[in-house]
């Protein structure tokens, strides 16, 4: 029987690897580091690289060395990453998830004050199995020419049973009450199926918890009418990836959303999940919001919880006043004054 992975036992200032990652990533990673410090965050961090400036400057976008950070320190923070889209490497994000096995993908979406939205009132908790399904890297072209190609999804009572387990003990310890399994199960009737029997067979070790489940198709459509009818969401890799963006949609977009990469001997990468933003690199307008809420995911996770709620009321403080907002956010401030405004609120 798969039991929720328990969280590592941190020091009083652990070290983190630190990849700031491409395009914006290195000026919103700045900010990052600033505010965390200025909440009383006790890191020490480990600096390494990833991603397209890796290549460049190292020959490999997953260096030894960065593999062998996050190897010895458990615990990362991430900026975007680039991946050229038909050719050259792989994703590096994919790669880190299956390098330390990285199952479970936790992505909050909450409305948040000042933020604009069509939506009040969501919180949803979106956790995505993260090394299975189409993502597993198992495709290849059937005929020489290349005329056709073939990607297969595999889904594992393994990984099903540990990301579903991992959803209900979420739930247990967030006082959720509500876990909702996503599948297409009517017409993947072997490989959602698998995903759907194990689901129903784990929600019977949580009876205080209400369950269900919902096809994929019709998860789409309710998000954006009701979305308050959701609490927690588990689901497999390909629709975990899309319905996550689809959340982060309705609390403000990926600008504002935080993510957490957990596996079973507690390794953890919090990540940026919005793009490099190569378009604004260097004009200094970039929004860090979505790291530094990842950050705070990551103080949590290292038993800094006082850090942790001193960091997010800062930068609710700063998303909730038009004039220390960032651009993209509807506000006047470029990230300086974005995060001078986070700071302000953690000295006042």
């Amino acid at each position: 029987m798969t039991t929720s992975p328990t969280p590592p036992a941190f020091g009083p200032c652990p070290t983190v690897t630190l990849i700031e990652g491409d395009g914006i990533g290195p000026e919103i990673a700045a900010a990052t580091v600033r505010v965390i410090a200025a909440a009383g965050g006790q890191l020490t961090w480990d600096r390494q690289l990833a991603g397209m400036t890796a290549a460049a400057e190292a020959g490999d976008p997953l260096p030894a060395a960065t593999v062998a950070s996050i190897k010895a320190n458990q615990v990362a923070l991430k900026g975007p990453l680039g991946t050229p889209i038909g050719a050259g490497f792989r994703s590096v994000n994919v790669a880190l998830r299956q390098q330390f096995d990285l199952y479970a993908n936790v992505r909050p979406a909450v409305t948040i004050p000042g933020v604009p939205s069509r939506y009040t009132g969501v919180d949803i908790v979106m956790v995505r199995e993260n090394t299975e399904d189409l993502y597993a890297g198992v495709e290849h072209y059937i005929d020489a020419r290349r005329s056709a190609a073939e990607s297969i999804a595999i889904i594992t009572r393994l990984g099903s049973e540990r990301v579903i387990v991992y959803a209900f003990e979420y739930a247990r310890r967030h006082g959720r009450k509500r876990v909702t399994l996503v599948h297409k199960a009517n017409i993947l009737k072997l490989s959602n199926g698998l995903f759907l029997d194990v689901g129903k067979e784990v929600a019977q070790r949580y009876p205080e918890i209400a369950f269900d489940d919902m096809i994929v198709d019709a998860t789409a459509l309710k998000l954006v009418v009701a979305p308050e009818r959701f609490d927690v969401i588990v689901t497999m890799n390909l629709f975990g990836d899309i319905l996550s963006d689809l959340t982060a949609g309705l609390v403000g977009g990926l600008g504002v959303a935080p993510a957490a990469n957990i596996g079973d001997g507690g390794c953890a990468i919090f990540e940026a999940v919005h793009g490099t933003a190569p378009d604004i690199v260097g004009h200094g307008i970039a929004n860090p919001t979505g790291l530094m809420l990842s950050a705070v995911m990551l103080l949590e996770h290292v038993g800094q919880a006082p850090a942790a709620a001193r960091m997010r009321a800062a930068i609710l403080a700063a998303l909730a006043d038009a004039t220390s907002r960032t651009r993209d956010l509807g506000g006047q401030a470029d990230t300086r004054g974005f995060t001078d405004a986070g700071v302000r609120a953690l000295e006042a």
